[in-house]
């Protein structure tokens, strides 16, 4: 049964959150973490967002990558592949609340680097903030059990926004 898309208002906890999951990785990990990054809706504050924290795991190497795999799944990561770009492998951990999507990338990785950009984007600018929030509660509704779809239907926005956060 396909997961529901959820939308709920920002939580003030998020960040704190973000601190625990990023210290607990970095102890899990070791000397592969070069820096932690919280992105997604969750690090925008007052962002309304699906109740999961994404985070990027920066590493030295795409070998340092691979290599750290098995420490995700022993720690009860449930791995989700290398779903969007090479060299970046995803984990899930369900059982937390909020929800974790962690991402391990290899320094200097350019959908990274997109999505820090989109994040302070969005940090700074606060009708393109609202108007991400807009679209994604509505598309949450035309979406509610395709959480693919829901991502798909972002792209143009969040394309959109990056290419403005390049310009600047």
């Amino acid at each position: 049964m396909p997961e529901r898309v959820e939308i709920v208002p920002y939580d003030a906890a998020w960040p704190a959150r973000f601190s625990e999951i990023a210290h607990a990785l970095k102890a899990l990990l070791g000397d592969y973490v070069l820096d932690i990054h919280h992105i997604g809706s969750t690090s925008i504050p007052g962002m309304a967002a699906k109740p999961l924290i994404d985070i990027d795991v920066i590493m030295p190497t795409a070998a340092n990558v691979i290599d750290a795999c098995p420490l995700m799944e022993a720690a009860g990561y449930e791995p989700r592949g290398n779903r969007y770009d090479a060299d970046i492998f995803a984990f899930m951990k369900r059982s937390a609340t909020p929800r974790q999507r962690i991402y391990l990338c290899p320094e200097g990785h350019d959908t990274h680097h997109r999505r820090i950009q989109f994040r302070d984007y969005l940090r700074t600018h606060p009708q393109a903030a609202s108007d991400y929030q807009a679209l994604k509660l509505k598309l949450a509704e035309d979406f509610e059990y395709d959480g693919d779809g829901y991502t798909a239907a972002k792209a143009a926005f969040v394309h959109d926004i990056v290419a403005r956060a390049i310009r600047r």
